[in-house]
């Protein structure tokens, strides 16, 4: 699985974005972000869990931003519309690194 997916737009809130951000750790992550519009706000990195999406997140994610936080909900590893990863099962464990911790760095303004 590569390259972005060609889905239909995701029905979120007005204040909320959905994109993507390509070289996450080799992937191409979905997500959707809150209160990106200033600079220089505190994040807030809202990580779901199974069998969640970042699509969970979207009725937290306004009033956290309204407090003044740059909030960012990606798709994980294998869901949603993040691509990338191999799904062979004898696959290289070595792309399972925590690819949140470039995320941030790779979506600032």
């Amino acid at each position: 699985m590569s390259g972005t997916p060609s889905l239909d737009e995701i029905p979120v809130p007005a204040g909320i974005r959905s994109r993507y951000v390509r070289n996450v750790n080799g992937l191409t992550m979905h997500v959707l972000e809150a209160g990106f519009t200033a600079k220089a706000k505190p994040c807030i990195l809202l990580l779901h869990g199974f069998p969640e999406l970042a699509y969970s997140w979207r009725k937290v994610m306004l009033p956290l931003a309204a407090s003044g936080f740059h909030v960012i909900a990606p798709d994980q590893r294998g869901y949603g519309r993040t691509t990338g990863w191999d799904g062979d099962y004898n696959g290289d464990l070595g792309a399972f690194r925590i690819p949140n911790a470039s995320l941030r760095s790779a979506i600032a303004p």
